[in-house]
């Protein structure tokens, strides 16, 4: 450690200006700021050429400069609404790592803001614009209506929504066709001999909720199963709700030999309803889910799910946020990924059923 008086501190390395970058390569100052700004009049070849040569000179831009000349300040913006249902989700720390690691990449920001109620989300989404606080923002969790979506698109501002909504004019997206998952799960349980397969939904108004509605509603018809409306239970989010759900199931007088839950913390509840009564999970009733959340593994038997790789999904968003705010129409950037099942012990044949054949 070294104090003041200890020896001469040396001087700090001298910053690398676009003027010297332009001279080391031999190009204009406009061509050069022109090939680090993705102009469209730049070459593929002179753009990488630049970019490799800032990288290896240590040229950073002035930020302040920066925002002057192109009116951005290359910050993304994420409000997160402490007050959702979930609010604490634990593939959270990995959303943002996705998020802030490709910004940087790209020499971004990310500015993050934690709101308590919808108004407040609102006022946040503002206050970050009119301060030149982020360029654009990244609406997870999306609702069939969203307020979010209407209030940013009325002001112009770009937006990526982490899911999908009602009203598509000029939404860009990412999201996981996490409909198509529940329609697999109830085609495999389907297969494995089960007749009647309860679903219990998550969250009214959120899209991905009707979206996986719709999808065990497709492996039904799949399956060419009938679709009774007493196997749809009450919605469900965490254990305790799952429960109460998983019981209005099981008491039927002719019960579900399977349930498939839209999310993994309606799942957990399943568990206590089906031990409450005497099942065996696995054996008596099969469980399948959607979230991957880290207990589904700690679970007797561990839980079958359909994980979404969210650090990647994060870094997919701020990539197509940046390109939005660099001039992308949002029609062009719309993209679909897909979750990976993670088989477990949770399903099974369903019981009295033959085992399938492979």
């Amino acid at each position: 450690m070294q104090f003041c008086g200890d020896t001469p501190r040396s001087e700090p390395p001298k910053r690398v200006r676009l003027v010297d970058l332009a001279a080391q390569l031999g190009l204009t100052k406009g061509t050069v700021s022109r090939a680090l700004n993705d102009h469209p009049d730049i070459s593929d070849q002179t753009r990488l050429r630049v970019r490799k040569a800032a990288e290896k000179l240590g040229y950073r831009p002035l930020s302040h400069a920066q925002a002057i000349r192109t009116g951005r300040v290359q910050s993304l913006g994420l409000v997160l609404q402490i007050y959702e249902h979930d609010a604490h989700r634990p593939f959270m720390a990995e959303f943002l790592a996705g998020l802030s690691q490709a910004a940087s990449a790209e020499d971004w920001t990310l500015t993050v803001a934690t709101a308590s109620s919808d108004a407040q989300t609102l006022d946040l989404l503002d206050r970050l614009t009119v301060e030149k606080k982020a360029d654009g923002f990244i609406l997870p969790r999306t609702k069939l209506d969203d307020a979010r979506i209407e209030f940013l698109r009325a002001r112009n501002v770009p937006f990526v929504l982490y899911g999908r909504t009602r009203e598509s004019r000029g939404c860009a997206w990412f999201d996981i066709e996490s409909e198509r998952s529940i329609e697999d799960a109830v085609t495999l349980l389907a297969r494995l001999g089960h007749r009647r397969i309860g679903f219990v939904p998550g969250a009214q108004g959120y899209t991905y909720a009707e979206l996986r509605r719709d999808g065990y509603l497709a492996g039904l018809a799949r399956g060419a199963l009938a679709h009774d409306r007493q196997l749809v239970a009450p919605p469900a989010m965490a254990r305790d709700d799952g429960a109460i759900s998983a019981a209005t199931l099981l008491d039927l007088a002719d019960p579900p030999s399977a349930i498939v839950c839209a999310v993994d913390g309606a799942a957990l509840g399943v568990y206590d309803a089906a031990r409450q009564r005497g099942l065996k999970i696995g054996t008596d009733l099969s469980v399948i889910s959607y979230d991957g959340i880290p207990e589904a593994t700690l679970l007797d038997p561990p839980l079958s799910t359909y994980r979404v790789d969210t650090r990647a999904a994060g870094a997919r968003l701020a990539d197509l946020l940046i390109r939005r705010c660099r001039g992308a129409a949002p029609e062009d950037l719309r993209e679909l990924g897909r979750a990976a099942f993670q088989a477990r012990g949770s399903h099974g044949v369903a019981p009295g059923a033959a085992q399938p054949a492979t």
